[in-house]
């Protein structure tokens, strides 16, 4: 199984708890961070800046395609960024936790 991790910026950290709770709720993700980032890019022809909320988000890589549809549904920019890598190593539990997690099934309860 290809696990990989999905970047995405948003306009705001409102939009980013938004986009991350519909993709938990999907079981798209296994779980997703979101960082306060300062951005600095190219759009239409000028050099732009500002803060944004940055999404780290954990998934198996079949599943990308639900995950870009979804995002850029919800997204407010013309063309959201959806970039993923794919994890060659981690921790075997944590691996398999994002299996877990992502698996079309009902939700259990929390053990913790």
């Amino acid at each position: 199984m290809v696990r990989i991790i999905v970047f995405s910026t948003c306009a705001s950290e409102s939009e980013a708890r938004k986009i991350a709770t519909e993709l938990l709720k999907r079981r798209l993700v296994a779980g997703v961070n979101i960082l306060p980032i300062s951005s600095f890019y190219w759009w239409k022809r000028k050099i732009r800046h500002g803060p944004e909320s940055l999404l780290i988000m954990k998934t198996r890589a079949e599943l990308v395609g639900k995950l870009q549809a979804t995002v850029s549904k919800l997204h407010s920019y013309e063309v959201p960024e959806i970039i993923s890598v794919k994890i060659d190593e981690g921790l075997p539990a944590y691996l398999r936790w994002i299996d877990d997690e992502t698996c079309a099934k009902a939700p259990r309860k929390n053990s913790a």
